[in-house]
Parts: C-alpha cells; sequence; structure tokens
C-alpha cells in the first residue's frame, strides 16, 4: 500500500512527467483527490481552466481504464491525438471505425494497456460493446460535456440518459461529470439524471478579470478588424466567423492587405493533414491569428491569445463564453471584440427559420435517404454509402440548409454516420485470394496492383490515400477512382471516396420512431436553438447592462458586480465624467503616432465622431499636430 506522502508526490511526478508542469492549477488537485478516493464528483470550470486534466491524471494512477463519454467525434480525436503525443495510451470508439479496429481496441483495454476510452454516449446501448466491457476493468467514468444530458442545455443529447442505467450495471464505480457551460437549471438535472450520490461539487466563477468585453455596431467591419490588427500587431488570436465562406473571404482580405505572414483561415472542410498544418504552427507562434468558423479551438491548449474577435455573434451564449474564454488563459490582460450589426441580426433571424423543417419535410428528407439506398423497414445495412446531397435537394426541392439540419440531427442521434469532411478512403476487397485468377486480365492484374501498394487489404476493410497511391502506382488519381468504381460496379470491392461525403446507417429503418420519437426531439431541438439565440440577440443589442454582468446572471451568478472595463462599463464612465477625452487622446499619442482608426481601436467604446470632434479640438489648441493626412502625433 502506497504511503500518502509517496503518492502526494507521484501526483506532482505524474504532472511533470507527462504535462510538463510544477503545479496544478485552482482547484485541479482537489478534484483528482475526489476521483482518487472514489467519490462521485461534479465540475463546473469555465473554458481554459483545464477539466480535461481533472480526469486523465488520475487516470494514469488508478488500475484499469477510464471510460470518457464525450458528445463530439471530433473532440473524442483531439483529446485522443494529444495523450497520444505526451505517451499515453489512449484510444477512441466510434462508428467509423470497423470491426477489426474496434476489436483491437477492446482487447488492448482487456489486456490493461489503455488507460483512457472514448465513446460516444450512444454506445453505452450497444450491445457489442456491453458485452465487450464486461471484460474491461474501468476505474471510473468520466462524463465530459455533462450539460447535453439537460433537455434545456446546450447541444441536449437524450443518449446521455442512458448513462444511468450504463451505471446501474457496474455499481461501486464512481463517476466525475464536467461541464463548462451550465445554467443552476441544467447543474441539478446533471446530478439528477446521472444518479450521482452526495456528489463533490467543484464550482468555479464565470468571471475573467483579465477579458475586456467589447460588443460594437459596425457597418463596414472588414475596415474594423484591419484596424484592430494593426494595433495588435504583436499578439496571437483568434477571429470566429459563422460560414466556411466567411473564413476564406476574410482571410482572403487580410492577406490582400499586407497580412499573409500572420493570418491564415481554418474551416471543417479542409482535410486533416491541412487542419494540423495550420493549427500546430498558429500554436507555435507568438502573433499568428487564425480565421476560423466554430470548428476550430476544441481541446486547444494555447495561454497566449491575446484577443478573440467575433465577425458576426454566435448562436448562443454559451458558444459566445466559450470561444471568449480562449483568450487571456495566462492571466494577462486580454480582449474580446464582437462586431454587429442590425441587418445581420434580420439575416440571421431569417436563416435560422429556413433551415428548420416543418414535420412533412423532415420526414420527406428521411424517408428519401431510405429509399435511395434501397433500405426497406426494420433494416441495417453493414456497408457505407457515398452521398450525394445534390440528389437530394433535387428530389425533396428543399434547401440545402434544411438538408444538412437533419442529416446533423440524425447524425447527432447516432441514427446514421454522416461524414461530410474530407478524409481518407476506405477500400474492402469482397473477392477470396483465390477468385481473383478468375477475373478478366485487366481486372485481375489492377488488383493485383492494389496488393502490392496497400498493405491489408487482403485481410480487412483499410483506409488509403489515393495521393500517395497515385505516387506509387504512377497513375493520375482521376484514372485511380475511375477503376476503383469499375471494380465497385462488378462487386470485386467496396470503395468509398474520402473527398465527397458518405452515410452509414446505425440504427435499423423505423417508419413509426420518424414520425413521432425522432421527430418530436428534432422539433425540441430546434425550439431550443430558437431561444438560446433569442437570448444571444438581447445580450449583442443591449447597451444598458455590463456585459460581464449578463453573463454571469446568464449563467447563475445574480449578485456580481459591474466589471468596470467592457464597453457598456466604459461607455457609462463617460456619461458620468462627460465626453472630453482629450486627456486620453494625448496620452495614447505619446506613446506612438496614431490614425483615427487606430485611436477608434483603443477607444472603441467611444463613438468615431467624438475622437474626431477631441482631435480637431487639439489640433486648434496646437496640442495636436498631422504627420502626413491620415496619421496624428503630439505637437
Amino acid at each position: 500500500m502506497i504511503s500518502s506522502k509517496d503518492f502526494q508526490q507521484l501526483k506532482y511526478d505524474t504532472l511533470k512527467h507527462f504535462w510538463g508542469y510544477t503545479a496544478f492549477r485552482d482547484t485541479q488537485e482537489e478534484i483528482i483527490n475526489s476521483i482518487i478516493t472514489e467519490k462521485d464528483t461534479l465540475v463546473l470550470l469555465p473554458t481554459g481552466a483545464g477539466k480535461s486534466l481533472c480526469y486523465q491524471l488520475p487516470a494514469l494512477l488508478k488500475e484499469g481504464t477510464c471510460l470518457v463519454i464525450s458528445p463530439l467525434l471530433a473532440l473524442m480525436k483531439d483529446q485522443v491525438n494529444q495523450l497520444k503525443l505526451r505517451g499515453i495510451e489512449a484510444e477512441y470508439l466510434s462508428s467509423e471505425l470497423d470491426e477489426y479496429d474496434a476489436e483491437t481496441i477492446y482487447n488492448r483495454c482487456k489486456d490493461g494497456l489503455t488507460k483512457i476510452l472514448y465513446i460516444s454516449p450512444e454506445r453505452v446501448s450497444n450491445q457489442q460493446f456491453l458485452q465487450n466491457i464486461e471484460e474491461i476493468q474501468l476505474s471510473f467514468i468520466a462524463v465530459d460535456e455533462a450539460h447535453c444530458i439537460s433537455e434545456w442545455g446546450q447541444d441536449f443529447r437524450p443518449s446521455y440518459q442512458n448513462i444511468k442505467e450504463f451505471r446501474k450495471n457496474h455499481p461501486g464505480i464512481s463517476c466525475i461529470a464536467l461541464t463548462a457551460t451550465a445554467t443552476p437549471k441544467v447543474l441539478e438535472e446533471i446530478k439528477t439524471k446521472l444518479e450521482l450520490q452526495n456528489p463533490k461539487i467543484f464550482q468555479k466563477s464565470f468571471k475573467r478579470e483579465n477579458i475586456k468585453i467589447f460588443t460594437e455596431e459596425v457597418s463596414d467591419k472588414y475596415q474594423k478588424i484591419f484596424d484592430i490588427f494593426n494595433f495588435y500587431t504583436q499578439y496571437s488570436g483568434i477571429i470566429y466567423v459563422r460560414t466556411r465562406k466567411d473564413a476564406e473571404l476574410l482571410g482572403e482580405f487580410l492577406k490582400k492587405n499586407g497580412l499573409s505572414w500572420r493570418i491564415d483561415y481554418f474551416h471543417g472542410g479542409l482535410s486533416v493533414k491541412e487542419k494540423n498544418i495550420k493549427q500546430n504552427f498558429w500554436k507555435n507562434s507568438g502573433n499568428h491569428v487564425l480565421v476560423t468558423t466554430n470548428a476550430f479551438g476544441m481541446g486547444i491548449d494555447k495561454d497566449d491569445v491575446r484577443f478573440v474577435i467575433h465577425f458576426s455573434p454566435p448562436s448562443s451564449l454559451e458558444n459566445y463564453y466559450q470561444e471568449i474564454g480562449r483568450a487571456g488563459r495566462d492571466g494577462k490582460e486580454s480582449f474580446a471584440f464582437m462586431l454587429w450589426n442590425q441587418q445581420e441580426i434580420l439575416n440571421f433571424d431569417q436563416i435560422l427559420k429556413n433551415q428548420i423543417p416543418n414535420k412533412s419535410e423532415f420526414q420527406r428528407i428521411i424517408s428519401y435517404l431510405y429509399s435511395i439506398f434501397q433500405i426497406a423497414e426494420y433494416e441495417m445495412p453493414e456497408k457505407i454509402f457515398q452521398l450525394n446531397t445534390a440528389g437530394i435537394q433535387n428530389f425533396t426541392k428543399l434547401s440545402y440548409s434544411k438538408i444538412n439540419n437533419v442529416l446533423n440531427f440524425l447524425h447527432n442521434q447516432e441514427i446514421i454516420f454522416y461524414n461530410h469532411y474530407k478524409s481518407l478512403s476506405s477500400l474492402e476487397l469482397l473477392l477470396k485470394p483465390d477468385e481473383i485468377d478468375q477475373l478478366p486480365q485487366k481486372d485481375a492484374y489492377f488488383i493485383e496492383l492494389l496488393f502490392r501498394n496497400i498493405s491489408g487489404i487482403s485481410t480487412h476493410k483499410v483506409m488509403f490515400c489515393e495521393q500517395a497511391l497515385s505516387n506509387k502506382m504512377n497513375v493520375s488519381i482521376p484514372l485511380i477512382k475511375e477503376r476503383l468504381k469499375e471494380m465497385q460496379q462488378k462487386n470485386y470491392l467496396e470503395y468509398v471516396d474520402g473527398a465527397l461525403s458518405s452515410i452509414k446507417f446505425l440504427k435499423p429503418r423505423d417508419e413509426r420512431a420518424t414520425n413521432n420519437t425522432y421527430w418530436k426531439l428534432f422539433e425540441h431541438i430546434q425550439k431550443n436553438k430558437i431561444q438560446k439565440w433569442e437570448e444571444m440577440k438581447f445580450y449583442t443589442e443591449n447597451n444598458d447592462y455590463c456585459k460581464m454582468k449578463l453573463i454571469l446572471s446568464y449563467f447563475g451568478e445574480k449578485n456580481s458586480k459591474n466589471c468596470g472595463q467592457c464597453s457598456v462599463c466604459e461607455k457609462n464612465k463617460q456619461s458620468i465624467f462627460g465626453k472630453n477625452i482629450s486627456a486620453q487622446i494625448i496620452s495614447l499619442l505619446s506613446q506612438k503616432p496614431s490614425t483615427i482608426e487606430e485611436l477608434s481601436v483603443q477607444l472603441s467604446y467611444h463613438p468615431k465622431e467624438n475622437i474626431l470632434e477631441n482631435l480637431i479640438f487639439l489640433l486648434d489648441s496646437g496640442k495636436v499636430k498631422m504627420l502626413n493626412f491620415r496619421t496624428y502625433t503630439i505637437a
């Protein structure tokens, strides 16, 4: 039995060896101690507080495998990759893995080699998983993004409610539930629906003293962001946009205007290789900025992000708080800017309305999905199908946004596995090796070439890259794809092109469930989405209440004080002390000559007209002069 003193040392040695830190943050150590002593634990910590380490470190100290239940495949992949880079044995199970890969992962867990296993919440009801888990020694269960269990939480996932039943079948195994965004109502639901027994609760205030929040109604956002860039030249940052197109257009605009050395764009449509290159360059740079959709940020651990800009208001206060929380994790002064205008608010209202199908349209999309792949009632094919969303549009006469909304819903509920990102292609041989000699010579030769250039194809489905195969065979990619599709039509092999969307059915076709259970759930999630957007709109447009206080109030901290430094607080100070900002302008110009745009960034809570009035007064009084037709300096 290890002594208490030795155990303390082991904790810190593990922290240093795998994470490189010599001390824990805030309540991390207390949370770890709670898990080690096998107590149910509930953790509500804001983004950037180091929640993941709270279950990852004790997983290494306890015997067995820690089971982590997480809602997003991208987040699971990111966490597992990061753990492996640290030398920690971790794996994830997902619907995209074939039986061979899944069996390998199960066996490593059974042998005690894998310390952390990530799964989606739907898997706790999967029979194959339940059979395998009986032979695996579990150390404890970690429920990440636990707010998903609540009907009123961000990203409601009904399958989270099956965790309670899973826990009943594994009595004595403690559970830790973690979230960064939960209102008091949601927090209570987490405790009840996970049946946490007398949980130790760790809750940190959502207040971020070091982040200054500015919201500004702006017509020319491109110019405003360019001005912000010119002021924060030495700092690393993130600009969040709503769409992939916005990310590319804004990125190109900034590059064309002399910022190509420190700007790049990022979104879910990039290949894994492209994402890794862009992400790693940003992480290791001191002044690089990424223009990105919300596909970026999960699990990112970068302390020196000095500013986060929202090009438009996000879909909810939960998302907004998580995203601005990626600034200033080192505790130093940082900035969160959100730009908006009335026209785009109206546009977003319309976009949200247009992407929600009615019941008839919902049924039509799902019915077409089963019909096009000839799937009968209660049938569930094993194969992966290539999906043409344009075909669904042509048949249903519905917008892409409605179709995509339904497909993402089916994916999130694990009714289907919908892959619309660039990924590796897959290839599975449907012939036995001794049947190849009986094929036409041309076909047999091509399959022999595949044997020589893609290892493992003779025994199981493999993932491969057409570019790498093209290089080896000295044949063009279009020709390789054409020949593979020919082979597929002859039923020699199963080929899924990773550059196109694909779909795999995870539950049998069930018209009754589609028309009732699935529709009611979809309808509830859409209503919740609209409610979240209305709350975000109020936060964005309101100019009477402290921005930080509004956030704290939303998350249940009702008696908080004004932050004294957001755009609203600064505006209120000016209304009390008058609008003469000449002293502030002189102070700024004494540090360096500036244009009115640069002064506007530094005094972002003041209207540009007010700054101009004060500059004219200072020019007339001889305290300020112009270096050229745009730049001001001290006289």
